[in-house]
């Protein structure tokens, strides 16, 4: 992998993380066209280039992160569940469930979701929903929706915020939250297990690639809770739709594909 498709990569991952359209069905797509998709480097890059979009929640919410230690506590209840069925299930998702195919399935079901969804939970007008315990916990149980690749975390999560009675901007912002902790907990997870593939040339490509990520991730995050505060989520179902016949067709055209 060379620099120009490392920044390819870091911008998709920096527009999709936030956005509830599956990170990993877009990186399935780039990384195969760009013919990278098997090498090991790039399936450690693309998960590396997680710290610089979650860094990018950070920085947004700077005063949200030293609120207090209510916030970091229901945060980490909201995290539980799927750090839990993740250790527990881990090795089977990874041979069940990881492959191109169920990214598709997925992508297809969850944009048709995402059609009906506005209808279905009438979002809340009031920002200022209390988040109980109770409710982060429930909507971490919708977070272990998305340890199936091509479900999207911030989709899962959004949705289980609407669940408990959140705005669209409440529960968006919730779900970038949450994705401090876990995607964190996941890129230091593939790190260690991973690190023998990282090598000295690719020092400056992992740095750029974040900071990229980083960028592009605090422009996704802005777009999104203006867009879906304003238009809900019809938009993003049938864009879903339409990658999953994507990589539908690659898989027919015999296109290698491979997950990170």
């Amino acid at each position: 992998m060379d620099l120009f498709q490392a920044i390819i990569l870091a911008i998709i991952e920096g527009i999709t993380e936030f956005l509830p359209i599956s990170s990993t069905g877009h990186m399935v797509i780039a990384s195969s066209i760009m013919g990278i998709s098997e090498n090991e480097f790039t399936k450690l890059f693309t998960v590396c280039i997680q710290f610089g979009a979650i860094l990018s929640v950070v920085v947004l919410y700077w005063k949200k992160f030293f609120a207090g230690i209510d916030f970091y506590l229901k945060l980490f209840v909201a995290f539980l569940p799927a750090a839990f069925f993740g250790f527990l299930l881990g090795k089977k998702i990874d041979a069940m469930l990881e492959s191109p195919l169920v990214v598709a399935i997925n992508l297809l079901v969850g944009g048709v979701v995402l059609l009906f969804i506005d209808q279905y939970f009438k979002a809340s007008t009031d920002d200022n929903v209390n988040i109980s315990y109770s409710k982060s916990f429930k909507i971490g149980f919708f977070q272990c929706l998305a340890l199936m690749p091509g479900v999207s975390r911030s989709a899962a999560t959004i949705i289980g915020g609407l669940s408990q009675g959140m705005t669209r901007k409440a529960a968006a912002e919730f779900s970038f939250f949450l994705a401090v902790p876990t995607m964190f907990a996941a890129t230091a997870y593939k790190l260690l297990k991973g690190y023998k593939a990282i090598h000295s040339e690719h020092v400056s490509i992992l740095l750029i690639g974040n900071v990229v990520a980083f960028l592009v991730a605090i422009a996704a995050i802005r777009f999104l809770i203006g867009f879906l505060t304003k238009n809900g989520f019809k938009l993003f179902g049938y864009y879903r739709i339409a990658l999953g016949l994507i990589i539908i067709g690659l898989i027919l055209a015999k296109v290698p594909l491979q997950i990170s």
